[in-house]
């Protein structure tokens, strides 16, 4: 059973977590978060002509066990063996998503045996060379152990739609199309 929803563009605020959760929050209400990206791609002549280096970088944070190799999309000159921008955005809402739901589902008594999804974005390029994603779909499949919770285990990707931090932050239409078997 499908029930799509979506999220995106500046959204409200839902107090629909539990309250051990909001307890946590109103006490941490202000997060930070640090990156570094480091180029790799000078290739002798640096940026001298657009062709003349490469797009490769990785992508650390502190305390983190390993760097995530990055490129642009192979479109725009880039290693299609690392990760681009774009996937890493996807990726983001997907994780995002997938948390909130299983905290969800731990909290409701639903046990969840396996979970994936296969995320999907669309991105338009203008003719300056500028652009931006203009849909992003998840498409989470997860299965429980318990036949007879389906339509609340779906009710819950929902709920976790509207508190999902990165989909809450995006400018473009995050659609969710869940299935749960058992």
């Amino acid at each position: 059973m499908n029930t799509p929803t979506e999220r995106g563009g500046g959204g409200h605020h839902s107090r629909g977590y539990d309250e051990s959760l909001g307890e946590f929050l109103s006490r941490h209400r202000n997060h930070r978060y640090r990156m570094t990206v480091n180029w790799l791609g000078n290739l002798g002549p640096g940026t001298s002509t657009y062709s003349a280096y490469s797009r490769d970088h990785q992508l650390s944070a502190p305390d983190k066990a390993t760097t995530i190799s990055g490129s642009a999309d192979p479109a725009f000159h880039g290693d299609g063996g690392r990760y681009n921008p774009e996937e890493l955005l996807l990726g983001a809402l997907s994780s995002c998503h997938m948390l909130w739901v299983l905290h969800l589902s731990a909290n409701a008594g639903i046990v969840v045996t396996e979970y994936s999804d296969e995320a999907t974005g669309e991105m338009v390029q203008h003719p300056d060379g500028s652009g931006e994603f203009t849909l992003a779909v998840l498409r989470p499949r997860m299965v429980i152990a318990d036949a007879s919770r389906i339509a609340e285990a779906i009710a819950l990707h929902d709920r976790a739609h509207s508190l999902c931090f990165v989909a809450r932050s995006v400018a473009f239409p995050v659609k969710c199309e869940p299935t749960v078997t058992a």
